[in-house]
């Protein structure tokens, strides 16, 4: 069965016969993870307000912290639901792009609260990070690319990621991996309706993707039965979450093939639909310098999905115009960047970017299409009032596993998420403790730098 194959994986997984690669890979998702976390207090206060307060509803000693929170402890799970919200609600969380899947923002705190809660070294939280990023990545490809017509994939695919990271974490044998993954599956949940909205549900639903996660490892541990064979059944998580479930993706290259190592690292923060156009975009800036009050017509000629996913133009929220691709193409054609900055309450109304987005369109292309997921491709045409156009392609966006980040691109985007609240010198030793896990670095040393005044 193939879910109890998933599952004698996880039990079996040990952080001393992991490569060192992918070791050091882990440490980057936890560098980006957190890093993701922190900048949410100077880029989204609200939520990460709410985060840190329903946290505060479950105190627990010992206990797991909110990152970026001072003095809380609790309840693993609920630490986990709130640096789940954490990491995505700036939507600059690492992507798996085959499984669609923001894996960092539910495997990182599902372990980050169990190695806390239990007192765990860097190098089995590491392999809890591991084991979840294989389950779910292998879970998603399973049932894409049908499943993201109405699911948010981080949330359900996500389910077994956290159940995965829990129930290695916790030392659950193979059946009780098997267990929580049952358990996972049947709470998994999460829809897509709120990309034209942009509310907070987006980044409710890692946090509640690690959250059922671990719970699901710990009702396992209490003895809670589940169905055995959750993924396979015929009513089981593939006949129910895809029209065209391909049961052979969970297994191949189990143990061999590590998908943790094709894991991308967003370069802007935004939905990664976007990205190949606004570098696209960008370059056109660069090389042409055109006159955003005199653009008459931008065109993205991209792959489906973007057009039935990515291309509403309210964008009334900041998360609104993170996840719609035309925003970001206005907002790139007219500033000549995509920052945070470009996501400000005040910036998203500013009157010329809505003018050249209510002039922006998305556009599938066939031919395109045929190159998605092993290319996330982008033509983008602007075209002036006086008939000129200037024409970019770009197919791989920066971050892809094609086109990776350096190591000191990957610590720049860290040090530029972290300073604003904790300072250079306080993350610059962030830095260097979570890069030293894989090393044997310790999960208290890291913890002790998570909020701001760390001595």
């Amino acid at each position: 069965m193939t879910t109890r194959a998933l599952a004698e994986f996880v039990a079996a997984l040990r952080h001393e016969d992991l490569p060192p690669e992918v070791m050091a890979q882990a440490a980057r998702v936890a560098l980006d993870a957190i890093g993701c976390a922190v900048a949410a207090w100077t880029e989204d206060r609200e939520k990460a307000r709410i985060a840190r307060d329903i946290a505060a509803m479950y105190p627990a000693q010992p206990g797991a912290g909110v990152i970026g929170a001072a003095g809380l402890a609790a309840q693993p799970a609920f630490a986990a639901l709130a640096n789940g919200i954490l990491v995505n609600a700036a939507d600059n969380d690492d992507t798996h792009k085959r499984a669609l899947l923001h894996v960092g923002s539910v495997v990182l705190p599902a372990s980050l609260a169990l190695a806390q809660a239990r007192g765990l070294g860097g190098r089995p939280m590491l392999a809890a990070i591991v084991a979840g990023y294989e389950v779910a990545v292998r879970v998603g490809m399973a049932v894409m690319p049908t499943h993201y017509r109405f699911w948010h994939s981080t949330a359900t695919n996500g389910t077994f990621g956290g159940a995965a990271s829990a129930a290695h974490a916790m030392g659950l044998d193979a059946d009780g991996v098997q267990r929580a993954l049952g358990l996972a599956g049947t709470q998994a949940a999460g829809l897509n309706t709120f990309f034209e909205s942009g509310d907070m549900t987006k980044s409710l639903h890692p946090g509640k993707a690690a959250l059922n996660g671990v719970l699901s490892a710990q009702l396992a541990a209490l003895g809670m039965t589940a169905p055995p064979g959750i993924l396979e059944h015929p009513k089981g998580y593939l006949a129910a979450f895809s029209l065209e479930p391909r049961a052979s993706a969970l297994t191949e290259g189990l143990g061999t093939r590590w998908e943790i190592l094709q894991n991308g690292f967003k370069f802007f923060p935004s939905i990664l639909a976007s990205h190949s156009p606004i570098q696209a975009t960008l370059a056109i800036v660069a090389r042409h310098r055109p006159d955003p009050a005199r653009i008459a017509r931008i065109t993205n000629e991209t792959y489906d999905t973007v057009k039935s996913h990515f291309s509403a133009k309210e964008a009334a929220t900041p998360m609104a115009a993170r996840v719609s691709v035309p925003y970001c193409i206005a907002a790139a054609a007219v500033d000549g960047a995509l920052t945070q900055a470009q996501f400000a309450p005040g910036r998203i109304h500013d009157p010329l970017i809505r003018r050249v987005l209510d002039r922006t369109e998305v556009i599938a292309d066939p031919a395109l299409n045929a190159l998605y997921p092993a290319k996330f491709p982008a033509r983008v045409t602007i075209t002036m009032e006086d008939g000129q156009s200037f024409t970019e392609t770009v197919m791989l966006p920066k971050g892809d596993p094609g086109a990776p980040l350096s190591d000191a691109e990957l610590e720049d985007k860290f040090r530029g998420n972290c300073e604003p609240l904790l300072g250079g010198a306080q993350a610059a030793r962030l830095r260097d403790a979570i890069l030293r896990l894989p090393d044997g670095g310790s999960v208290e040393a890291v913890s002790a730098l998570l909020a701001p005044g760390a001595p």
